[in-house]
């Protein structure tokens, strides 16, 4: 087993790109899993997830773990939005929830 050398918060897409570099024949039974089930869940890609968690992190002022949560379900209305803000005991403006739809909009190739 593998010493831990640091922890972070990361994107299904991002899980996805690392189970990738993998052979799958050499893939454990849960890293097999793993990769069955974000090769499903991902909505975007790799790149689009890291550079979407950038914009929701500095324009909307949101947490790295906040980002990752939005980007792994992708809501697609702020109805969907509030759901998850809701959760995080914090006022989000609607102005904020607006910002953070186009911000996933863009990376679903939706403008």
């Amino acid at each position: 087993m593998a010493d831990i050398i640091s922890r972070r918060v990361i994107t299904l897409p991002e899980v996805k790109g690392i189970l990738a570099r993998i052979d799958q024949d050499k893939m454990d039974q849960i890293q097999r899993w793993t990769y069955n089930y974000v090769t499903k869940f991902s909505k975007v890609t790799e790149e689009k997830a890291r550079a979407m968690k950038d914009r929701l992190m500095n324009e909307c002022g949101l947490t790295e773990e906040e980002a990752v949560e939005i980007i792994n379900v992708m809501p697609s209305s702020i109805e969907e939005l509030r759901t998850f803000t809701f959760g995080w005991k914090k006022l989000i403006l609607t102005e904020t929830l607006e910002k953070m739809l186009k911000i996933l909009d863009e990376g679903r190739g939706i403008e």
